[in-house]
C-alpha cells in the first residue's frame, strides 16, 4: 500500500507540474502581433492607455499621472491637464497628434507642448513645438521641466501642462486623437545636477553607413510598436503617405548616423516628382525630435542621410545647438521613415517600393552620472531585454512577451527544481520506510 501511495503521489506532482508549465507558458507567449489588414495600418496606441479629456482651461484640468499613457481627442486650440511634480526630477510631456489619413496638412498646422506653475507661469525654454510637411503623419511635440532652469519651476507641487493644436483659417477643424505621455528623469545623486559646461561638439555632417547585405525588418506603425534594430542595414518597404518606426538603444557615450533609400517604383506618370518624396526623422526616448531631413522623390531612387549625432550624454541639455541638447539621456531613440503621399499621383500606390535602412552605432556603452532611483523607472536607460530585443528585432509588445516568458522560465525551472526535491524526499522517505518494514517481518 504504501508503494502505491508513493507512485500515485509522485504521478500526481508531474502531472500538475506539466499542466501548470503549459498553462503559464501559453499566458506568457500572448496573443500574436499580426500586422493589420489595412494598406496603411493606423498609428497603434499604447496597451492600456487611459480616456482623458483636457479642458481648455486650468479650473477642471484632469491629472496626469507619470508613466501612463493617455488618449484625448484635440481640436484647434488649447486644452490643460494638471501635473503633480516633485522638486529634483526633470520631466517630459510629450503628445502625439495623429490626424486622419487623406487629410490636408501643411506648415501652418502645427503642435506645441509646454509646462508652466500653478501662477500660471510658463517654465523657461521647456516649450516644445512641431509642425506638419504636407503629409498627415504622426506628428509629436514635447514640454519638458528640467532641473535648475528656474528657481519658480524647481519647488514641489501643482503644475500645468498646455497643449495647443495650431490650425490656421481653411486648416481641418475637426478634432483628432493624441496621445500623451508624462515621463520623470530621476534626481541625481547629489544635491543638484552635474553643472559641467555643455560640449561644444556639433553632430557630423557625413557618417559612415555600414554596406552589409540587409536584413528583413518591419516597421511599426509608431512609437508604441516600433521595430528594434541595431547598427546594421535593414530592409522593409513602404507606400505613399506611410510612416515606419523603428527604435535603436543608445547607451551613454554612444552617437548614431542614420540613412534611408527608397528604390525605383512602378511609374505611372512621366517626368513627376514630389518634393519630400521620402523623409526621415531621429526622436529621443521621451519622444522629443533629434533632427529630421528630406529629398524629393520622382519614382527613380532617393536617400536621406542625417548627421552622426554627438555622444548621449547629461551634459547635452545645455546646449544651445538645437541637435545636441535633446541628446541628453540614454535609452530607445526612434527613427521615423516617410514616403511622401504626393508620390502616389506618379506609382501604382498598391506595390510597395522597397527601403533599405542604414544604422551606424559609434562608441562604447559608457558610465553615466548616478541617479537616486534606477533610470530605468522613467522608461529610459539601455538594459541587456533592450539589447538582446535589438538583436531579435522585436517590436514593445514581443519584448514585453519575451521578457514574461523569461520569467515565467525562470519561475517554472524554480518550480521545478522544488518539486523535483519534494519528490526525491518523498521517494527517499518511502524507501527508508520499506526498508524499515522488511527488517521487521521474519
Amino acid at each position: 500500500m504504501l508503494r502505491v501511495r508513493g507512485t500515485v503521489l509522485a504521478g500526481a506532482v508531474l502531472l500538475g507540474l506539466a499542466a501548470w508549465t503549459q498553462g503559464a507558458a501559453a499566458q506568457a507567449a500572448g496573443p500574436g502581433t499580426q500586422p493589420g489588414a489595412q494598406p496603411l495600418p493606423e498609428y497603434r496606441v499604447a496597451e492600456g492607455a487611459k480616456a482623458v479629456t483636457g479642458r481648455p482651461s486650468t479650473a477642471d484640468a484632469p491629472l496626469l499621472d507619470v508613466g501612463t499613457v493617455y488618449e484625448d481627442t484635440l481640436a484647434p486650440g488649447e486644452r490643460f491637464y494638471r501635473l503633480s511634480l516633485d522638486s529634483a526630477s526633470s520631466v517630459y510631456l510629450s503628445a502625439v497628434l495623429r490626424p486622419p489619413a487623406g487629410t490636408k496638412v501643411g506648415y501652418s498646422d502645427g503642435l506645441e507642448v509646454e509646462i508652466m506653475t500653478a501662477a500660471g507661469r510658463t517654465c523657461p525654454y521647456n516649450a516644445g513645438r512641431s509642425t506638419f510637411g504636407y503629409d498627415p503623419v504622426p506628428l509629436a511635440a514635447v514640454g519638458h521641466r528640467r532641473l535648475q532652469e528656474d528657481s519658480d519651476c524647481q519647488a514641489a507641487g501643482t503644475y500645468y501642462a498646455k497643449v495647443t493644436r495650431e490650425a490656421p483659417k481653411g486648416s481641418p477643424q475637426a478634432a483628432w486623437p493624441v496621445e500623451l505621455l508624462l515621463q520623470r528623469e530621476p534626481a541625481p545623486a547629489g544635491t543638484t545636477a552635474p553643472t559641467t559646461a555643455a560640449p561644444s561638439v556639433r553632430p557630423s555632417a557625413s557618417p559612415t553607413l555600414p554596406t552589409a547585405d540587409p536584413v528583413a525588418r518591419t516597421g511599426g506603425t509608431g512609437f508604441n510598436d516600433a521595430r528594434a534594430v541595431d547598427a546594421g542595414v535593414w530592409r522593409d518597404e513602404l507606400r505613399p503617405g506611410q510612416t515606419r518606426f523603428y527604435r535603436v538603444p543608445l547607451d551613454w557615450g554612444q552617437k548614431i548616423g542614420v540613412g534611408a533609400e527608397i528604390a525605383k517604383a512602378r511609374i505611372t506618370k512621366q517626368y513627376a516628382s514630389a518634393s519630400n518624396g521620402l523623409t526621415v526623422s531621429l526622436y529621443t526616448p521621451y519622444r522629443g525630435l533629434v533632427d529630421s531631413a528630406d529629398a524629393s522623390y520622382d519614382g527613380s531612387q532617393a536617400a536621406v542621410t542625417l548627421p552622426t549625432t554627438v555622444p548621449v550624454a547629461y551634459e547635452n541639455r545645455w546646449s544651445d545647438v538645437n541637435e545636441v541638447r535633446p541628446v541628453r539621456v540614454a535609452g530607445w531613440y526612434y527613427v521615423a521613415v516617410t514616403m511622401g503621399g504626393k508620390v502616389a499621383e506618379f506609382t501604382e500606390d498598391a506595390t510597395p517600393v522597397p527601403l533599405t535602412l542604414r544604422l551606424d552605432v559609434r562608441g562604447d556603452a559608457g558610465k553615466g552620472p548616478a541617479y537616486r532611483e534606477p533610470l530605468g523607472a522613467g522608461g529610459f536607460g539601455v538594459a541587456p531585454a533592450d539589447r538582446a530585443a535589438a538583436k531579435d528585432g522585436l517590436t514593445v509588445p514581443e519584448a514585453v512577451a519575451a521578457e514574461d516568458t523569461r520569467s515565467t522560465m525562470r519561475l517554472v525551472a524554480g518550480a521545478g527544481f522544488g518539486t523535483g526535491t519534494v519528490l526525491l524526499l518523498g521517494l527517499g522517505a518511502w524507501f527508508l520506510l520499506a526498508r524499515r518494514g522488511g527488517a521487521a517481518r521474519p
